[in-house]
């Protein structure tokens, strides 16, 4: 049975992870709190510094890690900036100095579009998406570094699915829905690129399932969503109690770089049926 390090396993894209694999994967997951420990085979290395983590690491044997951690704020303020650097830098190449030890044979990285802005190549949107820039450059170093090592790249765009606890777009219309309470959208020409959480744990599914060639992929839908349509198609709904509101805001349609998708996935569980019966809470 494989050996997988999933980092970020509380957070919303690292859970459903986590909640996939663990029934047959052998699973290691990092953390800072005790966590209430309900799955057999899942084994938590706790860890106050990330001294203390470098240690551990050199003691288990990984075949595969699913770097899924990350420190996110859309706009930073000045306390954020050690967390960005700690989290989306320094606590990543800790893992890259134990590839040796850990005996690592593929290592899977989770990027932004947001550090390709508007198709741009190392355009970062925000301090965040620059400080994942930076850390694909130092994965490109060990990648150079360890041939034998497979490095997966992958980029995604916004997510949504089951447990999700974020303030997004998504989650904060559905809450509204609920509450019944007025919906502001800044253009009605707004449109999002979605990918439920279920297609993206599919990508790693194949990743550790087949053999893949390395390198960067894109795992983001196919299709982008106009949010008009889709509050349309909601309103029709005999709970929808809400007020629609919309802005007058230019919206201009951001462009995503032509990285390769990834062989053998496609976004099935991304459809604007599957969107609109989550919004309305039916699934």
């Amino acid at each position: 049975m494989q050996n997988i390090l999933i980092t970020g396993s509380s957070g919303f894209i690292g859970s459903n992870i986590l909640n996939s694999l663990h029934r047959n994967y052998n699973i290691y997951i990092t953390s800072r709190k005790n966590v209430s420990k309900k799955r057999k085979k899942v084994h938590v290395i706790y860890f106050k510094n990330h001294s203390e983590l470098n240690k551990k690491l050199k003691k288990i044997k990984i075949d595969t890690v699913i770097h899924c951690g990350t420190h996110y704020v859309k706009n930073h303020s000045f306390s954020d900036i050690k967390k960005l650097i700690t989290a989306n830098i320094e606590f990543g190449v800790i893992l890259l100095e134990n590839l040796k030890s850990m005996k690592i044979k593929k290592f899977i990285n989770f990027s932004t579009v947001w550090q390709n802005y508007n198709g741009k190549p190392d355009m970062a949107y925000n301090l965040y998406a620059a400080s994942k820039i930076s850390f694909t450059k130092i994965l490109n170093y060990y990648a150079h570094n360890f041939v034998k090592i497979k490095f997966y790249n992958l980029f995604i765009s916004d997510t949504y699915g089951k447990n999700d606890k974020r303030n997004k777009l998504i989650n904060t219309i559905k809450k509204k829905i609920k509450n019944k309470k007025e919906i502001k959208i800044i253009s009605k020409k707004l449109t999002v690129n979605l990918l439920n959480a279920e297609d993206v744990t599919n990508a790693i599914k194949i990743i550790l399932r087949r053999s893949i060639k390395p390198g960067n992929y894109n795992v983001i839908n196919n299709k982008y969503f106009k949010i008009y349509d889709l509050l349309k198609k909601v309103s029709k709904y005999k709970n929808f109690k809400s007020r629609l509101k919309w802005g007058n805001n230019f919206f201009k349609k951001e462009k995503v770089i032509n990285f390769n998708k990834l062989p053998g996935w496609s976004p099935k569980n991304s459809t604007f049926v599957n969107l609109e019966k989550f919004i309305v809470g039916q699934t």
